[in-house]
């Protein structure tokens, strides 16, 4: 991973075409494997259903996959994105992020 992905306050992972986990930053280490090292173990090993049937579909059809989630109070952007090498699907590159209780929305319009 590359280290300025360790200075920054959301989990980054990285699997390959089969789910096998590549790269973890730090914030993911701690927050995704409780301390435990994941790295080289597969993501369908890691989640339970219905969440394990859903990553299987994402890794067969390649598609984007962004939710929030709220756990104890705390808001959560996952966003899930596949990543290509020479043109072929590698894998999924997550990033997963805390979110304000209160965040500004802006909607900006082109400039006519």
């Amino acid at each position: 991973m590359l280290e300025y992905f360790n200075s920054v306050p959301f989990s980054v992972t990285v699997c390959d075409k089969d789910g096998k986990i590549l790269e973890m930053n730090e914030t993911a280490e701690r927050v995704l494997s409780h301390g435990k090292h994941i790295i080289g173990q597969n993501l369908l090993d890691c989640h339970p259903e219905p969440a394990r049937t859903k990553l299987m579909e994402m890794l067969k059809n390649h598609n984007l996959n962004a939710y929030t989630i709220e756990k104890n109070g705390v808001k959560k952007l996952v966003y899930q994105s596949p990543w290509f090498e020479n043109g072929e699907f590698a894998g999924y590159i997550e990033l997963s992020m805390e979110l304000p209780a209160e965040m500004p929305h802006f909607v900006r319009q082109p400039k006519q």
